[in-house]
């Protein structure tokens, strides 16, 4: 799939680190990529930051995201030029940590929602740490807990995790496709589905692991009460 005029490589494998690309465009200190395996922010999910390299040149990518024209690359140092190759890579440590609390992330929001039904109604995954609200009517420290546990449970098991895509329309036909409340995926005519077998399938744009066992458990840093019908979970993943 593709954005303006750049490929999104994460979207097919995760675990791409290094690859090739064309400077389509130049705009102050970024540029914009004909394909890249970079992830933009969005979603939730912070932007991947690594390295581009052209020439006797290293600049830094502090930032990845989306515009109009294609994914722009925001850059630390030197700025190569349009119609020029460039090798990027991406920093796989904070990468993978992003991926195990995303894949993390979906089987705990499964969970909550066969459990109490509640949905998402806002998220954040960055390296260190991530939060996520839950339409839940009482704030019950207990029933938070226990799905965090049951969550745990499942992400020790072996599930695979499937990326495929199909039309917008059968999307929005299939029950429980959208977790998020009063938000609908891109209005796009073919979306990327992400399936974590036997738990979990929804549109997702964003990178995960190819398994659960990946993950680690879910640890909970921190738990708040946002108000009527909104509570926050602040959590990390371990090791």
């Amino acid at each position: 799939m593709e954005h303006g005029r750049t490929a999104l490589l994460y979207l097919d494998d995760s675990y791409l680190r290094v690859f090739s690309a064309e400077v389509v465009e130049v705009s102050g200190d970024a540029v914009v990529l004909d394909r890249t395996a970079f992830h933009p922010r969005g979603g939730g999910l912070v932007s991947d930051v690594g390295f581009l390299r052209f020439g006797d040149v290293v600049s830094r990518v502090v930032e990845a995201f989306f515009t109009d024209g294609g994914v722009a690359h925001r850059l630390e140092g030197g700025l190569p030029r349009v119609g020029e190759v460039v090798e990027g890579e991406v920093d796989w440590e904070k990468r993978y940590r992003i991926m195990r609390m995303h894949t993390g992330l979906h089987v705990l929001a499964a969970t909550m929602v066969e459990k109490t039904g509640a949905l998402i109604t806002g998220n954040n995954i960055s390296y260190d740490g991530g939060r996520v609200d839950f339409s839940l009517e009482a704030f019950d420290r207990g029933v938070i807990e226990e799905v965090v546990e049951e969550t745990n449970r499942r992400l020790a098991v072996d599930h695979p995790v499937r990326v495929y895509y199909l039309e917008r329309e059968k999307v929005l036909s299939m029950p429980g496709m959208v977790k998020l409340a009063n938000r609908l995926p891109p209005d796009v005519p073919v979306l990327r589905i992400v399936e974590i077998e036997g738990l979990d399938v929804q549109a997702d744009g964003g990178p995960h692991v190819r398994n659960t066992v990946e993950v680690g458990r879910i640890m909970v840093v921190k738990l708040e009460n946002k108000g009527k019908a909104n509570r926050r979970l602040y959590f990390t993943v371990s090791p």
